[in-house]
């Protein structure tokens, strides 16, 4: 499989003689041991020796055995374990000058400047004064005589480049930290659970998570679950909270709903900075209103399990963009971290957002909470406003009536976290004033007629519903532009929000075409992506990808499993995606496997056998299992079937072989809290910017005529760093209408990874790595290319 030849990694990042040492430190989170992983195999693949730190700090303060050389075979098996298998401790004498003394004895003996370090704040600020007394504390180990003049210009320089592993995501500077995304999962499996037993007893339940100085945790699952009442430390309630609950619990049962969830994160205070307890909040509901109340406090099974895709995948990433900042550090270049931002991996100084996250508690402790959810990032703070949006209602009376109609249709297959997107268009539509109409199996059902008006308690538990509660079907409008028209026409609809996959944005060319003939097509059109595949064009990620990811990683997992009492196997597994093989490779670098076959990266029967060497090589070691993922149509020829039976040929008396076709499960289930929250988000913002067109093209009484511009018809997709509006027709030129994907796809740049990963010698492009950047206060708003 042919690669970019990129020779400027190996050329000028070669990690020969160096040495690099990973520990993971403080609280553990899952996904740290894929980052380990990623930083072992990325070092021995550039030549550098890689040493694990046992139990954190501690192990460097104590030496021996606790600091021991990593082999390649010594981090398989550990991508799909929780917490970290090397240990973590807190460790008090390495915070004093002694402790860190020793530490650095330690180090010099095994010839180790290079030091990667994953944990929180605490660890990291740590780890940045043991760099600036480097050259101090050689001078006094030079003085005592362990150590010669030689070691101290042989290692005159310590590198430190951190990765923030923490489940609360209470780190400045980046949108995510290893570990946040699977203790979402832990928590919404927790509430999906809940939430049918409250229902069969008309309870209302209080949940406290994790979240003792942050509540991102208790946010974002309020969002994804559609809870009632959230409280956090960054916005504490006003003075009588207590009754605006209590009116806003017993509202929605009036309107039929028969539970209530309250979610509380631990560290939840009042605007007069005391604490608020759960026992506090039940004893609330059960004085004032009556209602049957439990509670339920999550604790450390937040912190267990297995990771998500998402961590995986991020923790995998950083992992190799740590062992790259390494290898380009020099002894001016300061201590930096590996963040996200988006999509986009960057590198920032450690200090810098160290203090940023210090003065959101400074923040808050003085009281000024708006600042606080300021500092704590974009992420955070577009999580806040969207909840906001969609958790508290106004009263019809006190709304302000628009008058324009606004349809909203799903089209293409199911894709989980449809249902959601639904429920954030209905209720942010609401609330802007306009009238929400629900259209039923996508344009087949709009020209039928199947189009009635929804309301806000419709769409109450939709959140965590798979599939598609309106129906979705693959039906283009181009047969039915007449009866569409008229239907426009007879329901008055203003505006149109498509939530769906290659399907929808065909649609809306073919609308945005017909123009010309019917003036009911000339009002403001924006599409929503969502589709399994993730192959629209506008777009890096789709609702419904992430929860197929966790569909096949979960298989996966489970397949090597069943393979551990029998050695020397290789699985064979294909996946959903049409010709895009984004299931594949992003599935095949969260799972762990050896090789991914898409049609995007042509591959022969040469590519083949290599594959067949390169497993019966790693079949002689004690990693005695092998797993190839295979695109659905990465070839015609080369099929399943066909790969299965060469494998069992060449295979024949080192390894056999088993195949599993995933098919229909990858749509399934339900949407992951990514899925959810993303679906949430993205189509609360494309409600958002439909009023604002409309308001824009309103004149003379009417919309259409008006809002007959290439701008009126746009995709809202996620690219890099940000969310942007994208009229369809400018999309045109960068999409395969052949294959229905786009001719450029970002995560092809992550293959390469999957193959270092998995041992391949490859070339990689090393020109879109993170560069170190600076802290920013206030975050750009979400580009709007359209405006």
């Amino acid at each position: 499989m042919a690669q970019p030849d990129t020779k400027r990694f190996f050329e000028n990042l070669t990690g020969a003689g160096k040495s690099i040492a990973v520990l993971t430190s403080g609280g553990d989170a899952q996904g740290m041991n894929a980052a380990v992983r990623a930083v072992v195999r990325m070092g021995i693949y550039v030549g550098a020796k890689v040493y694990f730190i046992h139990e954190g700090y501690q192990g460097m303060v104590d030496g021996g055995d606790n600091i021991e050389e990593a082999s390649w075979e010594s981090v398989s098996s550990m991508l799909q374990v929780g917490g970290t298998v090397i240990g973590s401790a807190r460790c008090k004498e390495f915070r004093t000058h002694e402790g860190r003394l020793k530490a650095a004895h330690h180090l010099v003996q095994r010839g180790i400047t290079n030091l990667c370090v994953i944990g929180g704040d605490g660890s990291l600020t740590g780890a940045n004064l043991f760099r600036e007394e480097w050259s101090g504390l050689l001078g006094e180990l030079v003085q005592q005589g362990l150590i010669d003049e030689d070691a101290v210009q042989k290692y005159s320089a310590l590198h430190i480049v951190g990765m923030v592993g923490s489940i609360d995501n209470d780190f400045c500077g980046t949108d995510m930290t290893i570990g946040t995304d699977s203790a979402l999962h832990r928590i919404i499996e927790v509430v999906d659970a809940i939430m049918t037993t409250a229902q069969s007893h008309q309870r209302t339940f209080v949940l406290e998570v994790m979240g003792r100085h942050c509540g991102y945790l208790a946010l974002v699952s309020a969002l994804a679950c559609g809870a009632d009442w959230v409280l956090i430390p960054e916005m504490p309630p006003a003075d009588g909270w207590e009754d605006k609950m209590c009116q806003k619990l017993s509202a929605n049962r009036a309107g039929m709903k028969r539970l209530n969830i309250i979610i509380v994160a631990e560290g939840a205070i009042d605007c007069n900075n005391k604490p608020i307890t759960t026992d506090h909040v039940k004893n609330l509901v059960v004085r004032c209103l009556g209602f049957d109340t439990r509670v339920t406090i999550l604790g450390h099974v937040q912190r267990g399990g297995t990771p998500s895709a998402f961590d995986r995948i991020l923790a995998s990433r950083m992992g190799v963009e740590a062992v790259l900042a390494l290898l380009e550090t020099t002894a001016n270049t300061p201590a930096c971290v590996v963040s996200l931002c988006g999509n986009q991996s960057v590198r920032l100084p450690l200090m810098e957002c160290v203090q940023m996250t210090q003065e959101v508690q400074k923040a808050m402790d003085e009281k000024k909470f708006e600042e606080a959810v300021k500092l704590r990032g974009r992420s955070f703070e577009n999580n806040l406003r969207t909840y906001k949006l969609l958790a508290h209602r106004e009263l019809e009376s006190e709304m302000s009536q628009s008058n324009f109609n606004v349809a909203v249709l799903n089209v293409g297959a199911p894709a989980a976290g449809m249902n959601a997107a639904v429920r954030s268009a209905v209720r942010v539509g609401i609330s802007e004033g306009h009238k929400m109409f629900a259209v039923n199996d996508g344009f087949e059902g709009f020209y039928k007629g199947q189009i009635k008006e929804i309301k806000w308690a419709d769409v109450g538990g939709w959140t965590g519903q798979g599939g598609s509660l309106l129906g979705t079907k693959r039906t283009l409008p181009a047969k039915h532009l007449e009866k569409l028209a008229e239907q426009m026409r007879i329901n008055n609809i203003n505006a149109l929000l498509v939530i769906g996959g290659f399907e929808a944005y065909l649609g809306l060319l073919e609308l945005l075409s017909a123009r010309g003939k019917y003036d009911e097509f000339c009002v403001p059109m924006v599409m929503v992506p969502a589709t399994v595949s993730n192959n629209v064009t506008g777009s890096d990620l789709s609702i419904g990808a992430d929860t197929a990811l966790n569909a096949i990683t979960d298989t996966c997992d489970r397949i090597k499993q069943s393979a551990s009492g029998t050695k020397r196997r290789v699985f064979i597994i294909e996946t959903m995606g049409g010709y895009c093989g984004y299931l594949a490779s992003v599935g095949g670098l969260a799972a762990g496997a050896d090789a991914a076959y898409i049609y995007e990266e042509p591959f022969d029967i040469k590519d083949l056998q290599s594959n067949v060497e390169h497993l019966t090589e790693k079949m002689k070691t004690s990693i005695q299992r092998g797993l190839i993922l295979r695109n659905e149509n990465s070839n015609e020829n080369y099929t399943t079937d066909f790969i299965y039976q060469l494998y069992s040929e060449e295979g024949r008396g080192v390894f056999d072989c088993r195949k599993n076709v995933l098919g229909h499960m990858q749509q399934g289930g339900a949407p992951s809290p990514f899925d959810r929250n993303f679906g949430t988000k993205i189509s609360a913002k494309a409600m958002q910017w439909l009023s604002k067109k409309l308001k824009e093209t309103f004149r003379q009484g009417r919309v259409s005529l008006f809002a007959n511009t290439e701008d009126s018809c746009c995709l809202l997709g996620m690219r890099r760093r940000a969310l942007v509006f994208q009229p369809v027709v400018q999309l045109r030129d960068e999409t395969d209408f052949v294959h229905r994907i786009p001719k450029e796809q970002w995560w092809l740049k992550l293959r390469p990874l999957m193959k270092i990963l998995a041992k391949y010698k490859t070339s990689y492009d090393v020109s879109d790595s993170g560069q170190l950047e600076h802290v920013v206060r206030i975050r750009p708003k979400d580009l709007d290319v359209s405006a």
